[in-house]
Parts: C-alpha cells; structure tokens; sequence
C-alpha cells in the first residue's frame, strides 16, 4: 500500500466516485471496506493518519459489553457478541480470545454475575467463544496470583475478544485496497461542494504532504469522522445544533508484574458506578478507563491528574501491590464520540452506545455513536443508506463472510510479536534475509526490529515518527519513554527511505517531543 500510488490512483479517475468517505478511524475505513467490497468505487480521506484519534486509543477489547447487559440494554449486547464473533473469524490475526475474572468480595454478587454471564453466553448463539464459570477463592487467587485476598469470596470467568485497534485499522485500510477502494492520509477536507438545489456532488480537499488542492466529485459523501463530526456538518449546515458529546477515556500502561498471567480483571462497579479492566496487552498491563465529559473535541486530548489518580487508586483495590505514578510506563487518552442526549442530566455512563446514521436535506450522510466491535455493522447499515441516497446499484454486503488483509489462522498473536502482519510477517522475514542489518532489534523490551521501521515506510504509508511509533507499532502506547529513547534513529530510517535530509529529521523528533506531555505522566 503506497501513498504516491494511491494519489496516482486518485488522478486519474475522471468520473464521479460512487462513495466518497471522510474520516480514516474504525467506522470510515469499515465503510470504505464495506462499498469497496460490494463493488462500488471508492475514495476515502484522513486529515491525519489512520486511527490517529479514538481508534487507536481503545481498551483493545472485541466485547459484547457486559454492563450493557447490567443496563438492559440487551439489542446491542445480541448486535456486539454477533460482531466479536464475526470479527475473531474473520481477523485471528488482530483478534484472540481473552478470559476475564471477575472476583467478588461481596457474597451476593456472585450468584449475580454467574446468572448474567450464563445469559451473556447463551446471547452469543453459535458464535460463543467461550463458557463462564463460577470460581472458588482458591481458583480465583490460581487465576490471577495478584489479586487482593482481603475480602475475596471468589469470582467468575467469561470470555470477550482482544485486539491491537490501530493494526486492525491499518489491515482494514489493505482490505479496502484489495478491492480497487482508494485510501489517503493526511488529506484534509476543506469543503463540500453543491449544485444549484443545495445537494452535495463532491467535496474539495488538501493533500497536506504535497500542499495540493484537489476536488472528487462524488454520488454520495458520508461523514465518518467520530468526535470530529459536528465540524463537517457545519460544512454542511452553518450554525447546525451539535450533535456529539465527547467523553474521555484514559488508560495506563504498567508492566506485567501487575498481571503475570494470561487473565484479564473487569471490575463490573467501581466506587462511581463505572467498569475497570486490567487486561494483558502484548507483555504489559492496560488499566482503564475513565468518563469524562470534555467540552470539545481535540486530536491529542491531555489526561487529567484526577482520572490518572482514580484508575492507580482502584486497581490497588482488586491487586495486592498497588501501582504508583513511577509504575506507569505509558498514558493513552481518547476521546468517545457519545451523540448528544436529549435533555440533560444523563452522565456519560448512561448516554447509548447504539449507532446512528442520519442524512442532511443535501445528501450528506453522517454515522456516529457506536463502538470499535460493531464497526462492520455501522458500515453495512451506512452503505446501506449510501445506495438509496446516491441511486446505486443494489448489491448485498458480504464482510460478514470476508476475510481481513492479512488473515493467517496459524500465527499465535500471543507470544508472536509479528503476528499483526498475518501473511505479511513472511515478506518482512525475507526483507531481513535480504539485508541481515534490518533484522537488528532497536529495542529488546518491546520487541522492535529496524525491518519494521523500512516495511511500514515502504507499505504502510507511514509518514511520521509519531505514525510509526504510535500506530504501526504500539511502542507510545506500551512504554512512551523507551519511544522517545529510540525516536532518533527511527526518524533517521525513515528519511532514508523518504528521501529526507537532516532538516527533515530534526522536525520530526521535535514534534515527536511534544508528546511527552501526552504520554507520559507529568509529575503532580
């Protein structure tokens, strides 16, 4: 996948697009998988880089949503198991089984969450992955060794999905690819462009790399840009009624010593009526997450002090050691795009997180609301409008049967580090045994070879340090300091293969700079 190839793709299409999507996170590029799939051309534009805001910043969870279950809200529990089975199915290189202890340290929360967990499992029909259990004290402390004893009366087990959120964006992108779809970064949407009775035939946009202005004129647009999607329907309507409330999540990253084994914790209540994880991610630790209400939605949304606090001072309430602020090799925040209730008083906690498509008086359509795991079905329920409003051929969705770019059923994603590639991992192999100096590791602790770097420049459109080191591999997300420690010789790998000089470097690791105040904890 190169950029310089897509953009040529671009020019040289003269006709209008039949979809042209804006937004690269989970719901855009689903959608751009979804119409590319069933034959319909297709063009989709990121202002930044694939996932670069909430869909890389998840709790990396493929789940039905056990609290949904607690709030009644039973429609989108039945939709997101149905999706977390078809998304294991279909991506068992991004997505693995993951159990899950709930302990109890109250004598009737165990009969409740057993009854629910047993209903939990029978919702997910055929495409179950696993069943819950009750748990003994003893099992539940053989479970997960560090668990706080005090109290303990024992627990349960259930299974939901885990996944790597932004390789599963980056393989969504390939998949689109696959099927003729045109897919950029950093090309920024400017405007929508209309005909005479105000409906929308294209948009015009600005190849940010290149400093190009471009126009596609289009049958339908479809505004797929999350906490970012009131901003283009102003484009739209001027001065139209918001309709996004973000809510910001925050997690921490700590080491394995937290969490040795290969259990997850979820922790249904927390002492604000909220649901904590401690779940293993590729040999650490993600604790979250938190909800707060933000006024306004921002590309690097800053963790608060208090949220930072609250997830230290919970997980030392379920684990025996308590982790501090000197623990905390990475912090993550990202930002839900929650649509607006209706009246106020609703906290974030309570605001649905069902999907909803809706279309302007101009034809734009807009998703919004939703969740990483049902983003398949957002697509297909979008295209679905897209063929009505852009007067498409009728054609039928087929993701729920289509592999994911990469699908390798033999690679273990949980002791091999490659395994996100899929069938890719052999080519980066034989990269390595084309120039051996590539297969040198630029940091044992996470692991990261120098191949990876060349590889994501030459077939991942990365552009940016912060690109390769956020989203192609995790290494912000999993240890930010031992990121800044080899940001200078990345940068240097990828100007190579750039084409870039010194300034060029220089830039980037200035830039890249600017994120420790994002990513790692400040001190209070």
């Amino acid at each position: 996948m190169k950029r310089e190839k897509m953009l040529k793709r671009f020019k040289k299409r003269k006709e209008p697009w039949d979809v042209v999507v804006i937004g690269g996170g989970a719901t855009g590029l689903g959608v751009a998988v979804d119409a590319a799939s069933r034959g319909y051309s297709t063009l989709l534009l990121e202002q930044h880089d694939f996932a670069k805001g909430t869909s890389s910043r998840s709790t990396k969870l493929v789940h039905g949503g056990v609290r949904y279950l607690q709030q009644g809200d039973i429609s989108l529990v039945l939709e997101a198991l149905k999706e977390r089975g078809l998304m294991i199915k279909n991506a068992p290189h991004l997505v693995k089984n993951q159990a899950f202890v709930i302990p109890n340290y109250e004598w009737w929360d165990g009969p409740f969450y057993q009854v629910g967990l047993k209903v939990y499992d029978l919702m997910s029909g055929k495409l179950g992955i696993g069943s819950s259990k009750k748990l003994s004290k003893e099992e539940t402390v053989e479970y997960i060794p560090t668990i706080g004893q005090k109290g303990l009366k024992g627990g349960v087990v259930y299974y939901d999905g885990q996944f790597d959120d932004a390789r599963m964006a980056l393989s969504l992108a390939k998949t689109a690819k696959q099927y003729s779809g045109v897919v950029l970064n950093y090309c920024r949407v400017d405007g929508l462009i209309k005909n005479e009775e105000e409906i929308i035939t294209g948009l015009k946009f600005t190849d940010l790399e290149r400093g190009e202005a471009h126009e596609a004129t289009a049958k339908t647009v479809i505004n797929a840009t999350g906490v970012f999607a009131d901003a283009v329907k102003q484009m739209d309507e001027p001065g139209v009624k918001p309709m996004i409330q973000p809510s910001q999540g925050i997690h921490l990253v700590v080491s394995k010593e937290f969490l040795p084994d290969k259990y997850a914790i979820m922790v249904p209540q927390t002492k604000d009526g909220r649901v904590m994880f401690a779940v293993p991610w590729h040999n650490k630790v993600v604790l979250g997450t938190t909800d707060t209400i933000k006024e306004k939605a921002e590309l690097e949304p800053v963790p608060q002090q208090k949220e930072i606090d609250f997830i230290l001072e919970t997980a030392g309430q379920y684990l025996r050691k308590q982790p501090t602020r000197k623990d905390v090799l990475a912090v993550f925040s990202g930002l839900r795009p929650l649509a607006k209730p209706e009246g106020d008083g609703k906290s974030t906690k309570e605001i649905s997180r069902h999907h909803k498509v809706m279309i302007s008086l101009s034809g734009l359509i807009t998703i919004i609301g939703g969740k990483w795991t049902t983003y398949r079905k957002m697509a297909e329920d979008t295209v679905d409008n897209a063929i009505l409003i852009g007067g498409l051929p009728e054609r039928k969705c087929i993701t729920s049967t289509l592999p994911i770019y990469g699908f390798d059923k033999n690679l273990d994603i949980t002791t091999d580090p490659l395994a996100v590639y899929g069938t890719e991992k052999y080519q980066l192999l034989e990269l390595e045994e084309e120039q051996p100096k590539l297969a040198e590791l630029l940091s044992e602790s996470l692991p990261l070879r120098k191949s990876q770097v060349v590889w994501a420049v030459r077939h991942e459109m990365a552009r940016s340090v912060e690109d390769m080191l956020g989203r192609r591999v995790r290494a912000l997300f999993l240890d930010a300091r031992e990121a800044f420690r080899i940001a200078p010789e990345v940068a240097k790998l990828m100007a190579e293969e750039l084409g870039q000089g010194e300034d060029w470097v220089k830039r980037q690791l200035i830039e890249f700079d600017e994120l420790k105040k994002v990513y790692l904890i400040q001190e209070a």
